[in-house]
């Protein structure tokens, strides 16, 4: 007899966040659902790894078909753990989040979403990382689970090229808002920062982040930045190569 899918899911707001209960919902009914999540939001890690204290992991809850694992690590520490002790065979899809807020543009760099979701490809896994655009930890996530569950349907159907793996914002809109998906390019912004000066009740400074993203390409219609603010789920396929092919040449004769 066939076994059903191997879906492995990992987030970076931690085994409680309502988006992770969210994606766990959509992804219930597709496969066997292994699942891996940090006890703490890890939001911002990036692709950081746990080095200087031992990484350990508990199992919470299991069920037919359904095992969740807490673990004390970063996002991408839970799919390395999860590879290497976990699982009794190789995944047919890696998924991450639901994340509370965005992961579009230039926040794919920090996200720990996303780089739970590359770290699949380097195992060539199909993977994709799920955001709204809503960072409260009431977010209502019901307006996603369509899309979510139509993507992984589709992603476990046709699979995805080795290497690459969709990084998908969902807009802060009603499901019957929502105009359509559009697969779009990572638009070119950057973040504005600003580190509040406070004082915390000790009498000592301390700095708080704050920032606003700046899009340098608001009319470009072929980004993810233009589809959310149209109403649109975005879908940028993104790959670990990061190599800037086309500055080799240039790189080459300038070393001559």
């Amino acid at each position: 007899m066939n076994k059903r899918p191997l879906i492995l899911i990992a987030n970076d707001d931690g085994y409680h966040a309502g988006g992770i209960r969210a994606l766990i919902e959509a992804a219930r009914p597709c496969g066997d659902l292994l699942v891996v999540a940090p006890i703490e939001g890890q939001s911002g890690m990036s692709h950081a790894i746990t080095v200087k204290v031992p990484l350990r992991v508990e199992k919470y809850a299991e069920e037919p078909g359904f095992t969740l694992y807490v673990c004390n690590g970063t996002p991408v520490d839970c799919v390395k753990i999860a590879l290497n002790r976990l699982v009794d065979r190789h995944p047919d899809l890696l998924l991450t989040g639901i994340n509370h807020g965005a992961n579009s543009s230039a926040s794919v760099l920090y996200s720990g979403t996303m780089a739970a979701a590359m770290e699949g490809c380097m195992y060539h896994i199909p993977a994709i990382g799920f955001s709204l655009l809503d960072h409260s930890p009431e977010a209502d996530f019901d307006p996603c689970v369509g899309h979510v569950k139509a993507l992984i349907e589709s992603v476990l159907e046709n699979g995805l090229c080795s290497g690459t793996c969709l990084n998908v914002n969902i807009p802060k809109i009603p499901a019957g808002d929502i105009r359509g998906i559009r697969v779009c390019r990572q638009a070119r912004g950057y973040w504005i920062e600003e580190f509040e000066h406070r004082i915390d009740p000790n009498n000592r400074e301390y700095y708080w982040l704050t920032g606003d993203f700046f899009n340098e390409e608001p009319d470009a219609v072929d980004t993810d930045e233009w589809a959310l603010k149209h109403g649109y789920v975005s879908i940028v396929p993104v790959q670990i190569d990061m190599t800037c092919y086309k500055s080799m040449d240039k790189l080459k004769k300038m070393l001559e």
